[in-house]
């Protein structure tokens, strides 16, 4: 592809996946969402509308994507063919590639041999494969379905730390997005240098990338946050598992969710213990220290995170599926021969609720 041409990119997932396609669209790329045939009716009709924090600004900017040259457009899970697409992105939390449209989509991807950057939580099955010493096979029963995973080459799969912190916010149509934690997306590499190179271009890209927020005469544009940083190996990620065990997954509590403010810092030892627990663990598996982010970056990070985390709320909303990065790293541990109680008491209280929650809807 040529380096002056604008990048079309396949995302699928038309919430938190808004968020990479405005910071794409602003850098003048162009992006697909895939998302149900309301929502896409309202975005190809409205647009999206991306609120972000900026240093010095006393309120939001909005970035809206009928104003820049970058297209966003959507589209259901049937009208799309990925082969058409240098880049698809994963943006849709685990559980939804289980549904039928989107798993016929998913294995339409892996058929086009398309290379594939997810922005789960809970990493592919195939990205796992790049990880030396993952016994797969025990993997599998952490996933809602993990057969949708299983006609991907692994090389073509790589994870990308989704620690920007976004929500719809209550009474907002669904093509708003209010970023809470300004913080980068950070990439694994691809297996073969080409995808990563374009990788590159698009963290370029984004980096140079700026606004005019309309903040005053001779302000200027600005520069947002919230950029694509690319990392040379594939645990860069993992530093995320951290911050999940700590904080999103202990959300999950006997009484009900907490904020995850509330929950790393109701017993910050606490925290810190089970935190640097996991991040040993990502180093068995061959992180390096500076690969993960320090306890106290994060600590002082979740002080703004004054809302339950999406697992807890879909816990206690009656979900019957959620992600499972719990037990994925309960299991990725036992391997090694390792266990936490506080992981292992989290895992069976999910457990609990979801059988609590499949029940009442069987």
């Amino acid at each position: 592809m040529p380096t002056d041409q604008p990048i079309r990119v396949l995302i699928l997932g038309a919430s938190y996946g808004s968020l990479l396609a405005a910071k794409l669209m602003l850098a003048g790329h162009s992006s697909t969402l895939v998302c149900r045939p309301a929502t896409a009716a309202l975005i190809n009709a409205e647009g999206v509308r991306v609120r972000m924090p900026v240093k010095g600004q006393a309120s939001p900017v909005e970035v809206d994507s009928r104003r820049f040259p970058g297209r966003v457009d959507a589209r259901a899970p049937a009208q799309v063919n990925p082969a058409d697409y240098p880049l698809v992105v994963l943006a849709m939390q685990e559980p939804q590639y289980a549904d039928p449209a989107v798993r016929r989509l998913l294995q339409a991807v892996a058929a086009a041999r398309v290379p594939c950057l997810s922005l789960m939580n809970m990493p592919p099955l195939p990205y796992l494969a790049r990880l030396p010493g993952v016994a797969l096979q025990a993997c599998r029963a952490s996933y809602t379905d993990a057969g949708v995973w299983d006609g991907f080459d692994p090389a073509l799969v790589a994870l990308c730390s989704p620690d920007p912190q976004a929500v719809r916010p209550a009474g907002q149509p669904a093509n708003v997005l209010e970023v809470r934690l300004a913080t980068n997306f950070k990439s694994a590499p691809f297996g073969h240098g080409a995808h990563t190179d374009l990788l590159r271009r698009l963290e370029a890209d984004i980096d140079a990338a700026r606004h005019d927020a309309g903040t005053g005469a001779g302000a200027g544009p600005i520069e947002l946050p919230v950029k694509l940083k690319v990392h040379d190996n594939v645990f860069v990620p993992l530093a995320k598992w951290s911050m999940l065990m700590a904080g999103n997954y202990r959300c999950v509590h006997a009484d009900g969710m907490r904020p995850i403010e509330r929950a790393v810092h109701g017993d910050l030892e606490a925290s810190r213990g089970i935190y640097e627990w996991v991040a040993a663990l990502c180093r068995q598996l061959g992180a390096r220290d500076e690969d993960l982010v320090p306890f106290d970056k994060y600590a002082h990070a979740a002080r703004s995170l004054v809302n339950p985390s999406s697992v807890a709320r879909a816990v206690y909303g009656g979900a019957a599926h959620v992600e499972r990065v719990d037990r994925l790293v309960q299991t990725i541990a036992a391997q090694r021969g390792l266990s936490h109680p506080v992981i292992d008491q989290t895992v069976s209280l999910i457990d609990a609720r979801l059988a609590d929650n499949r029940r009442q809807v069987a």
